[in-house]
């Protein structure tokens, strides 16, 4: 297949190249950024006609496209670009449709021309039916085989099975990179006709909010807003997804066993030590029991131990699950009884065994999720510590967050309930209830010039789905 790159400063001056060489009929395949200017990979409607008429093209390759010395006239061909990518950002179809339509249409235009002189169908129209249903299939169950020679078959009357598996990867490679431009200049299209909504877009993007969620959120606002409005719907909706504890009891009011969970270093000793500071300076310092299972980190006893002795509690060490279930026997009449567990990574190995220890009658895990962290390492540390049932969760440094947004996001990917932040060392003062409104217009205020700040240009790489949508899966409340 015919297929060229063409490199210049400029997209336009690529698309010019790319024109001179293919003329009005020039298919834009690719189009992205590189360290010498843009490259874009094009070819000639032409080559896919080929494909129709069961012959193959030139050339299998991708070539570069020298440089040439020419002193034609960019602006006409300019404006001609100009049109071709309006054409395109409107377009919807696939590259799998654009083909089996071409298809149905050429064996339609041959059928017709057939019957009318009398001549029964060409087999090739079979061949290349069944070549384009099988591009669906997963590319596993294409057996490459070796190409009958000239001699004794017709390339185009070729078994689809013994089709070479280099021109099958091909074919689905121009399949996905024509899916994901079609999609990207549709997506830069919507932006240009509303730049409210592609400046929201990057705003949520600046502010650590997910492309996916972002675009969900976007995807269910209504049009007829103006700037001012459809911030606040947005913050309004990110307040409603986020569920927390404001309508409920409070963690020190509630009572009950809690074992904090979470990966290393995330802060559960001393967002431990701050839930029994405020259970006990509600209901005294009986009230309380704190238990350690930390026995990896060197002086994590002593320091649940330190924190116990400040306000008047006793800490305890537990080495397996027996001495687990004897110690909450002896403290069963406590209001509140907190066990501080063992830092691991979300991949550990030994989490398991932390889980199945923890998997006894009435007691209720806590996530403490680092609100500083990317989400990413959030997401991973949600989806290790999955708990039966709602996951109740607490965000930890978020005095340290830079962005509050990851953490926001995937508490409402994940349908997490926020049960407390802590925002500082002190214990226990630097403990708020979870606050949906105070977190996310936190969230949206952040400021300054990051280096990882998307512009408006830069959105067709973040939102170019393979399917043109959102893949959010969860429930958004719109």
């Amino acid at each position: 297949m015919n297929i060229q790159r063409f490199t210049a400063a400029t997209s336009r001056e690529a698309l010019a190249k790319a024109r001179l060489t293919f003329g009005d009929n020039t298919l834009i395949l690719s189009n992205r950024p590189t360290e010498h200017g843009v490259e874009v990979v094009a070819a000639a409607e032409d080559t896919l006609a080929a494909l129709d008429r069961g012959h193959e093209a030139p050339s299998q390759k991708i070539i570069d496209s020298p440089l040439r010395d020419s002193k034609a006239n960019y602006k006409e061909v300019a404006s001609k670009i100009e049109d071709d990518a309006t054409q395109l950002a409107m377009s919807t179809l696939s590259f799998q449709d654009y083909v089996r339509e071409r298809m149905l249409r050429r064996q339609h235009e041959i059928g017709v021309s057939q019957s009318q002189n009398g001549q029964a169908p060409l087999s090739q129209q079979n061949a290349r039916t069944e070549l384009v249903d099988r591009l669906q299939e997963p590319k596993e169950r294409v057996i490459a085989k070796p190409v009958p020679s000239r001699k004794t078959a017709h390339p185009a009357a070729m078994h689809p099975e013994r089709i070479p598996q280099g021109i099958v990867d091909e074919l689905h490679a121009m399949k996905e990179l024509m899916e994901d431009r079609f999609n990207t200049l549709a997506w830069l299209g919507n932006a240009r006709q509303n730049p409210i909504q592609a400046n929201l877009m990057v705003k949520l993007i600046r502010a650590g909010y997910s492309p996916n969620l972002s675009r969900s959120i976007l995807e269910r606002m209504p049009e007829e807003l103006n700037a001012a409005e459809s911030v606040q719907w947005i913050v309004d909706v990110l307040e409603r997804n986020l569920k927390t504890d404001a309508e409920g009891t409070l963690l020190q009011e509630e009572g009950g066993i809690f074992a904090l969970i979470g990966a290393t270093g995330v802060g559960k000793t001393t967002t431990t030590a701050k839930l029994a500071g405020l259970c006990a300076r509600t209901h005294g310092p009986g009230s309380v029991g704190l238990i350690t299972l930390d026995t990896y980190r060197v002086g994590a006893h002593e320091q649940l131990r330190a924190f116990g002795k400040m306000l008047g509690v006793v800490a305890h060490l537990a080495h397996d699950r027996v001495a687990l279930q004897d110690l909450l026997g002896l403290l069963s009449n406590k209001k509140m009884i907190l066990i501080d567990t063992t830092g691991l990574a979300p991949r550990d190995p030994r989490k398991r065994e932390l889980l199945e220890l923890l998997d006894l009658p009435n007691v209720k895990r806590l996530l403490v999720l680092n609100a500083g962290s990317h989400g990413d390492t959030l997401d991973e540390a949600i989806s290790a510590f999955k708990t039966p049932g709602a996951q109740h969760t607490i965000f930890s440094k978020t005095d340290e967050a830079v962005k509050l947004g990851p953490a926001i996001d995937a508490a409402i990917r994940n349908q997490l309930v926020l049960r407390g932040i802590t925002t500082g060392q002190r214990v226990p003062e630097d403990w708020e209830a979870a606050n949906a409104e105070k977190l996310v217009r936190l969230s949206m205020r952040t400021a300054g010039i990051s280096a990882y700040d998307p512009k408006v240009t830069d959105l067709g790489f973040y939102f170019g789905q393979p399917n043109g949508k959102s893949t959010f899966k969860g429930h958004l409340d719109a």
